[in-house]
């Protein structure tokens, strides 16, 4: 394996130039004005994979952006891994923000990555970490060769719910079969405390409007006689969680996972200084459920936030009017054995009834998913755990993560096989956020540690037949 760290550390900038030549192209799902750039990303990874080894690539169709889709089967009686990733991102905005443009990848200096960090938007979410598995499989044909079968699927709409990925791994159970699947769209504790992702939350999420009169009226005219949209869906929100910072909607915690004191007591271990989190957020103290801990708060409990809220006028000056319109969206991170489609429909059916007479409201889902755990005596975390060791010296600890990756349960439920969450961002990184960034030592100890798993996934795999 030596012969692994020797050859990144020959080819690395040619690694990260690579790197930046995909990340340079502006592959925003959600907006079609992009539509042509998602294309362009799809068919880059698609030539990257045929160029580090895959003996065979195509672009899948779907209704929506195509999946990329590659493999090398060296012999049907070895195991396979089924490697997933997505090459879509966020959108850029608020672009203001941004020190550097961000489809313009720098590297720069932070106190966390002393080594450097690339500033992009994609570096870590999801482009830098899922082009560590293509660099990886490069770096083992040049080194000796697979010792198992890996097929890649790597999709480009992740960032807008994988509205059409369903239907594609339903159609393709053959195609996609596999003994274990590997996602890197996750991260780790520091750089100096590898982790593996043992849990993620679910998601529902939502949009709501609230229409009052049938325009926009006078304020000085019609204030205080009509509903006002936008001061009614603000008491309705502010409505949903009661003065524990729980939420109020009946039967949202009927099936929520109760954790063990044990398991509670186990999550305390892990390293965690509340005055940096704090201070890394710049805010002067936590906030949410009572009687949980902010690791506990972030990752086993579940929650909901309002991520956008608009409505009436928001331009220069004043404009003195009373909205026809309110608009917000929402979104519920749950836990195991909370199901998507039961949360959202009890979220609909609680928010209706919040809106006095004189308003109308309407709740439209986007996407949702279910909750994952995995155990880390399984064959697939043992595996992850030796790789970790060797590269970094030291064991992983198990995380669960508040994040959510949904197809996740998905692959579960279709492919029936595990699936083994090898991040290697760091909760710093500012995925979503301007400036996301991802850390050089981050990228190549990923491309250096992949390797590692296959090797020893085969061998436990071959063991244990």
């Amino acid at each position: 394996m030596n012969k692994i760290a020797n050859y990144i550390k020959q080819h690395q900038n040619r690694f990260i130039d690579e790197l930046f030549a995909l990340i340079r192209i502006p592959s925003i799902s959600a907006d079609s004005a992009y539509a042509s750039h998602m294309q362009h990303a799809a068919q880059s990874v698609a030539d990257a994979l045929a160029a580090a080894g895959c003996s065979h690539t195509e672009l899948c169709p779907t209704k929506g952006y195509p999946i990329v889709y590659g493999e090398k089967i060296i012999d049907p009686k070895l195991p396979t891994v089924l490697v997933y990733g997505h090459y879509d991102v966020q959108p850029p905005d608020p672009l203001e923000l941004w020190e550097t443009p961000p489809f313009e990848p720098e590297i720069r200096k932070t106190d966390l990555h002393p080594e450097g960090a690339i500033f992009a938007r994609g570096a870590c979410d999801d482009k830098g970490q899922m082009f560590m598995h293509v660099k990886a499989l490069e770096v083992m044909e040049q080194n000796g060769g697979l010792p198992c079968n890996i097929k890649y699927m790597i999709e480009g709409e992740e960032e807008v719910g994988s509205d059409n990925l369903e239907d594609f791994v339903r159609a393709n159970t053959q195609k996609l079969e596999n003994d274990v699947i590997l996602i890197s769209d996750t991260g780790m504790l520091a750089n100096d405390i590898p982790s593996i992702t043992t849990g993620l939350r679910g998601l529902s999420y939502v949009e709501v409007e609230v229409t009052g009169p049938n325009r926009d009226l006078h304020s000085g005219l019609y204030g205080g006689a009509v509903a006002n949209p936008i001061n009614i869906l603000t008491k309705m929100i502010a409505s949903l969680h009661d003065e524990k910072n729980r939420v109020t909607i009946p039967g949202f915690y009927d099936n929520v996972e109760v954790v063990s004191d044990a398991d509670r007591a186990e999550m305390g271990k892990i390293p965690f200084v509340l005055d940096n989190y704090k201070k890394a957020l710049d805010i002067e103290a936590v906030y949410g459920e009572e009687g949980y801990t902010t690791l506990e708060r972030k990752s086993i409990r579940p929650t909901l936030d309002v991520n956008g809220i608009w409505g009436g006028y928001i331009g220069e000056g004043a404009k003195t009017v009373i909205p026809s319109k309110a608009y917000a969206k929402i979104s519920m991170r749950l836990v195991p054995h909370q199901k998507s489609d039961e949360i959202t429909t009890l979220f609909a059916a609680h928010f209706t009834s919040l809106a006095p007479k004189g308003v109308r409201v309407k709740v439209t889902p986007h996407h949702g998913g279910e909750g994952y755990v995995m155990h880390p005596d399984g064959l697939e975390f043992q595996a992850a755990r030796k790789a970790y060791l060797e590269t970094f010296g030291k064991a992983p600890l198990p995380v669960r993560d508040g994040g959510s990756i949904p197809i996740v349960a998905l692959f579960e439920e279709t492919l029936q096989s595990k699936t083994v969450l090898m991040g290697f961002g760091l909760d710093s990184d500012a995925i979503h956020s301007p400036n996301e960034h991802f850390g050089v030592f981050n990228f190549l100890k990923g491309i250096e540690t992949i390797p590692h798993f296959y090797h020893h996934f085969t061998a436990m795999y071959q063991a244990n037949q």
